[in-house]
């Protein structure tokens, strides 16, 4: 049985540099919270190629929306963005400081594409294979149950009762630094 199917985030913002490193740490934090850190730093770099994009070629405007959705055990990532205008993905020389996005974004993923917008506009998307559930959530030992290790021979002074109950997970910050 599949408890939740589909998990969904959206950020809508300006693509500039400053609002590109924030939805990096927010697609960072959202990736973290679903227990997908196995994919961050591929999605973190995708959605910064995507934004960045949007950032230098983006007219009339820098306006765009970030999508996030994990679909049983897919992870597209995709940006919409006001410009018809699709994407080319340039063969860059090797000395060259910009044009590689899109080819990074292939390298890193999936699958990825663009398709229009309606009348105005236009999503460039990737996708990421997301692990499954049981590789996904790390196994935390349980309180007072170290049987190897550096701290085996250590009294924890838990009771035996506490000593099968569950444990629960050390405390993770959700946000970036």
């Amino acid at each position: 049985m599949i408890s939740q199917p589909s998990r969904y985030c959206t950020v809508e913002l300006q693509a500039l540099p400053a609002r590109i490193g924030q939805v990096r740490r927010i697609v960072s934090a959202q990736l973290r919270y679903w227990h997908l850190d196995p994919l961050i730093d591929q999605a973190a770099l995708g959605v910064t190629e995507l934004l960045t994009n949007v950032h230098r070629h983006a007219q009339p405007d820098k306006v765009c929306t970030v999508e996030i959705e994990l679909l049983l055990d897919r992870l597209t990532v995709s940006v919409h963005d006001h410009d018809p205008r699709l994407p080319e993905v340039n063969d860059a020389e090797p000395f060259e400081t910009c044009g590689r996005g899109l080819a990074m974004v292939a390298a890193v993923s999936e699958s990825w594409g663009v398709r229009p917008h309606g009348e105005t506009g236009k999503v460039v998307w990737f996708t990421l294979p997301a692990p499954s559930q049981a590789a996904a959530l790390p196994t935390y030992p349980v309180y007072g149950a170290a049987t190897a290790g550096p701290f085996a021979d250590l009294d924890t002074g838990a009771p035996d009762a506490l000593a099968d109950a569950p444990g629960h997970a050390p405390a993770r910050s959700a946000v970036v630094g």
